[in-house]
């Protein structure tokens, strides 16, 4: 007969993660469209979520829903920053439905993040997919949503030294 191994006492796993800014919506404004992204719970990956057509949908009312039903802590607005670093038209009107969702979401941290080449850098990695220009159309939104939420992931203060080690001792970074 084999020895009996002692018991391990397992710790309950911290699910309070008010200090972190995730789960986050990342927003790619358009006229026609507006491409949403998410980041997982920990902030590690940002993946697409869908593409609002202005024509079909009042977006500042979907983006609500999501907020409520993905339990999104924070909003990030790209804003289309010229290369001589000023702010013409379309960052004018990014900041007016901006005022909207505050409007709407009063509680809601929103950040800008300045969203220059977002799209041009997420076409050319649906290209380097296999994706043609015509099958882009559709999720092209959404790839620029990622791209503006993995830049504003890159500026973030790094995770608590508590937050950190769970994740490890999860499995989920190194």
């Amino acid at each position: 007969m084999r020895p009996r191994r002692p018991r391990r006492i397992l710790r309950p796993v911290t699910t309070d993660y008010s200090n972190t800014p995730h789960p986050a919506l990342g927003i790619d404004h358009g006229d026609a469209r507006i491409g949403i992204a998410a980041t997982d719970d920990f902030g590690i990956l940002a993946h697409p979520v869908e593409t609002i057509d202005r024509g079909k949908t009042e977006p500042v009312s979907r983006i609500a829903e999501l907020v409520e039903r993905r339990k999104i802590r924070t909003l990030v607005l790209g804003l289309p920053i010229r290369m001589d670093g000023s702010e013409g038209e379309s960052a004018a009107k990014v900041r007016a439905f901006a005022e909207k969702l505050r409007e709407r979401l009063p509680e809601m941290p929103l950040v800008f993040v300045d969203e220059s080449l977002t799209t041009s850098t997420a076409a050319a990695k649906l290209r380097e997919a296999g994706r043609k220009a015509r099958q882009q159309k559709a999720v092209i939104d959404q790839a620029a949503a990622v791209e503006i939420l993995n830049a504003w992931m890159g500026e973030i203060p790094p995770r608590s030294e508590e937050h950190t080690s769970e994740l490890q001792s999860r499995g989920l970074i190194s």
